[in-house]
């Protein structure tokens, strides 16, 4: 992309056509007998949800200046990162076993397909993890700094 404004059109662009592929899909679904099927395609509509909101994020992050988070609010999310990477790790280890021990050739590739995705959020949370470890915070220390840095008296009457 040449220039912001053609990423953010491009971006909403892509928007657009993830509602319509959750759209069509969602209005399909209810016909689907097979539960195989059925839940790939349903799979693959919650996908395109969460690209949308990626896209969405995406034009966010370009559009707008985004606010400092404060070292409370980093905590919190680094917490929950770190939680949900625990998570992610614990799934990937029991499907991974379970997958050898399975006959039925539907319900390995559903199975798999899982796996696949697991792996793919770790990595991702591990990849978020990072770059909240190089985030920028604003601590109650940078605060005070702001608003005594400048004073010529620092509240003190005469200096």
């Amino acid at each position: 992309m040449s220039s912001k404004d053609e990423l953010i059109d491009f971006l909403k662009k892509q928007i657009k056509i993830e509602n319509k592929i959750v759209e069509s899909l969602n209005t399909s679904l209810g016909e689907i007998g097979n539960p195989a099927v059925r839940g790939v395609l349903k799979g693959i509509s919650l996908d395109s949800v969460k690209h949308a909101e990626m896209y969405a994020s995406a034009v966010d992050l370009l559009a707008r200046v985004q606010p400092a988070l404060t070292q409370e609010n980093l905590d919190k999310q680094r917490e929950l990162v770190e939680k949900h990477i625990r998570l992610e790790a614990e799934l990937i280890e029991k499907i991974g076993k379970a997958i050898p021990n399975i006959e039925n050739k539907k319900v390995k590739l559903l199975l798999n397909a899982i796996l696949m995705d697991e792996k793919r959020h770790h990595d991702l949370l591990k990849q978020v993890l990072e770059i909240l470890g190089q985030g920028e915070t604003i601590t109650e220390e940078d605060w005070w700094d702001v608003l005594w840095k400048n004073v010529p008296f620092h509240g003190a009457p005469g200096g």
